[in-house]
């Protein structure tokens, strides 16, 4: 029998799971609001004046954010009245969603920097609608800005085109409290219903469009409940429908694995990615956002930005996005700063006028461009020859001693006999398209299974547009004998697509593997 104390935590747990399930059945009774702005319904008379970029052209981009505002203090203070950014604008001074001045004077300074689309990072959701408050900033911004750059327009200027943001946390935290599972029929709804909104208040000759299509980057998977690849082909189904027949270019962010136009990422602001979107950023600090862990990468006066754009340079795509205009609580801005000016705003304009020229910048002496072959092995130390073996939630591995060598012994996933050892590839070693390579395993044959290997490829049925590409297996007998396995690796990219930014994972379906050695050759 259950003790009282057992029974109280029985029935606080009843009454908790039965509320969730009234929160989510009561939100999926809902009915969708139109679509909030005006620009709907479009035919093509309404595209007259529209302008697009190509798939071919290079294209620099940037995350606006423009949450803030003086006159409430919206995203300056803190709730207990203290400063809430790490870094601070030149001026308060007009410093708001609200004006057309603010944003007039943001877009023009995006010019100045070679930035030719702001994506905002935008909140709207259906679940946002006007409240006793007002309208929501998300959307009460977007009206200012639009005719910020209208006036920009009639001054002859070339103004950075307005693309979409999608900012997902707003999958699991809007003022409806429903969590969104985007396998349902209202789920897709949720989401396209966002993408339909922003769109609706931005006239058609400002959108940021690829070939026509206008921009959609997601950022990360984990606020859905749920998600396959229906939510992205409903919002291209239903786009269309509304907005002339256009169909979004849409790029999930890589912890998405589902299929778009393209992939981003984030964080390069700590580290430059490139999984088919370039993402290179100044720095990080957000030591103003309480309840963090301390995380810091150094600005180094402005040669951490020049690094990560000159690896970027040397293996370019033509779309790369800056991680950020103007966050300025985690300190990735590269907006005009009391500390550090207009730096930032002059340096992206060097690297974005050398990238829109194609220049390539020279490799380092001591890197491996047109190395023979990389290394990583379980008895290496610390010693770094061009593999580093990366740290994935479904790739987690520990160090043993057995027999006499050092191995990575591999963790199941989830109580399966699937275990990943995922591995990154020293950006100098890779060229700028497809190589062929050969990967030779060398490990401990103990027990029954299969050995293989998936890598960031151009298979077009592989996994995530190729980032799984597939070799064949081989057999595992359980003999405990050292062995060697080659497995040749064709049309390679390595553009860090795989998990934990990987460019390639062996796969082991056994009850128990030893890896001791992987090398990477050049064919």
């Amino acid at each position: 029998m259950m003790t009282t104390n057992l029974l109280h935590r029985y029935f606080f747990f009843a009454f908790l799971a039965c509320a969730v399930a009234a929160s989510l059945a009561q939100a999926a009774e809902r009915e969708f609001p139109p679509a909030f702005g005006p620009y709907v319904k479009l035919t093509e008379k309404d595209f007259a004046e529209s302008k697009s970029f190509s798939a071919q052209d290079r294209l620099v981009g940037t995350y606006y954010f423009y949450w803030y505002d003086i006159y409430t203090g919206a995203h300056l203070r803190d709730g207990d009245g203290t400063d809430a950014l790490t870094t601070h604008p030149p001026t308060l001074d007009d410093f708001s969603y609200k004006s057309v001045r603010w944003h007039k004077r943001q877009l023009a300074d995006m010019e100045a920097a070679g930035i030719d689309l702001a994506l905002m990072v935008f909140w709207g959701s259906p679940a946002e609608r006007e409240t006793a408050a007002g309208v929501p900033w998300s959307f009460a911004g977007l009206k200012p800005l639009v005719e910020a750059r209208e006036e920009l327009l009639r001054e002859g200027k070339n103004p950075p085109r307005i693309g979409l943001f999608y900012d997902t946390s707003t999958l699991q935290w809007n003022p409806w409290r429903y969590r969104v599972d985007l396998t349902t029929d209202f789920g897709k709804q949720f989401f396209y219903g966002t993408v339909r909104d922003f769109y609706s208040c931005i006239p058609p000759k400002h959108w940021a469009a690829i070939d026509g299509k206008p921009i959609v980057l997601l950022y990360a998977a984990a606020f859905a409940e749920k998600w396959d690849q229906g939510f992205i082909d409903y919002t291209k189904a239903e786009f269309p429908k509304e907005f002339g027949g256009r169909v979004p270019w849409i790029a999930p962010q890589d912890s998405w694995r589902v299929k778009g136009d393209s992939t981003c990422a984030w964080g390069g602001a700590l580290a430059p990615r490139n999984p088919g979107i370039g993402e290179i950023g100044p720095g990080y600090d957000h030591s103003a956002v309480p309840g963090r862990e301390p995380l810091v990468r150094r600005r180094e006066q402005g040669k951490f930005y020049e690094e990560s754009w000159l690896k970027f340079l040397r293996r370019p795509s033509n779309f790369v996005m800056i991680e950020t205009w103007n966050e300025f609580h985690e300190g990735t801005d590269i907006a005009e700063s009391k500390e550090y000016g207009r730096q930032y705003i002059e340096l992206t304009r060097k690297y974005a006028d050398l990238f829109k020229k194609g220049w390539k910048p020279p490799w380092p002496k001591d890197s491996f461009h047109g190395a023979p072959s990389l290394s990583a092995a379980a008895d290496d130390g610390k010693t770094y020859r061009g593999l580093i073996l990366a740290d994935a939630e479904d790739g987690k591995t520990e160090l043993a001693e057995i027999e006499g060598r050092k191995v990575w012994l591999g963790k199941p996933h989830r109580g399966n006999e699937v275990r990943y050892f995922y591995f990154r590839v020293d950006d100098d070693f890779k060229p700028d398209g497809a190589m062929k390579a050969t990967l030779e395993i060398e490990y401990l044959d103990l027990a029954p299974g299969r050995l293989g290997v998936e890598f960031d490829g151009s298979d077009p049925h592989a996994p995530f547009g190729g980032a799984y590409s597939r070799t064949e297996t081989i057999p595992l007998v359980g003999d405990n004998r050292p062995k060697t396995a080659r497995f040749a690796l064709d049309a390679a990219r390595f553009r860090n697509s795989q998990n934990a930014g990987a460019d390639f994972r062996i796969v082991v379906v056994s009850g128990k593997f030893g890896l001791c050695k992987v090398t990477l050759k050049r064919r």
